[in-house]
């Protein structure tokens, strides 16, 4: 295994378990205590870890971008219950833009058996997966790729998205708020979300539960700039009030847990 390929997985692993142990991870890869405390070295340069006697804890900061294969592997079963809800809402013929989130990746190979859609996304991953789809009309944001995330951004992607107008915009987040709004950890990204809204007839957020309440960096939009939020679980009685009294109408597909 690669040295990247396991950092990665030692990553993904702490995405699920929130904590690993030095011992546990030398016997899982049959490497040197060393080489594990070097990949738990990396991770913490890079913002994503914290490093504790023994081992190390993941950095939940919602301002720390984790990369796109790890980010892609997780609360994958909300992402798919999203997917599917996101689907409803797709009619064929319809004009779409999709940001380059995971939740996106897995709303777009839902869509996969809609007829004449055409989708705008800056996504890399979405423009791969969705090149052998017959009967669609795939449109690059073109851009500079945004580093281990697989997106486009910058001033030509946003460019090119403001010289469109689609039926629906359909992107994600890293933090919904009452009062902040919905907020993401990157300026790059931001502006992309933000184009792509302000491009649509309508307005969609996916958001899974892990995203309720949390504050992240730089501001997308206010809630009642959107039309229809879209999580896994039905939020509680104040956020159902919050979404009512902003006007967005929001769905969900499993009773509150």
């Amino acid at each position: 295994m690669l040295a990247i390929e396991r950092k990665n997985e030692i990553l993904a692993l702490l995405q699920q378990e929130k904590s690993v142990v030095v011992a546990e991870l030398r016997e899982r890869y049959g490497v040197t205590e060393e080489t594990i405390r070097r990949d738990l070295d990396k991770l913490e340069k890079e913002g994503l870890a914290k490093k504790t006697y023994g081992g190390a804890v993941l950095n939940e900061s919602l301002n720390t971008d984790l990369p796109f294969k790890v980010r892609k592997r997780a609360n994958v079963e909300s992402k798919q219950y999203i997917a599917e809800i996101i689907n409803e809402l797709v009619e064929d013929g319809d004009n779409l833009m999709l940001d380059a989130s995971s939740t996106a990746v897995y709303a777009a190979k839902s869509l996969k058996h809609k007829k004449n859609l055409t989708i705008i996304t800056n996504s890399v991953e979405i423009l791969l997966d969705a090149a052998d789809v017959a009967g669609w009309r795939i449109l690059s944001t073109g851009g500079s790729l945004k580093e281990g995330s697989l997106a486009l951004v910058g001033y030509q992607a946003v460019n090119m998205i403001q010289s469109y107008h689609v039926d629906k915009a359909i992107i994600s987040c890293k933090g919904i708020d009452k009062y902040a709004g919905i907020t993401d950890s990157s300026e790059l990204d931001m502006q992309i979300k933000k184009a792509m809204l302000d491009a649509a007839n309508q307005s969609i957020i996916m958001a899974d539960r892990s995203k309720w309440g949390k504050v992240a960096f730089t501001k997308i939009c206010d809630l009642n700039h959107i039309d229809y939020l879209v999580t896994e679980f039905e939020p509680d009685q104040q956020w159902l009030k919050s979404c009512e009294d902003a006007g967005v109408k929001l769905l969900y597909s499993q009773p509150e847990k």
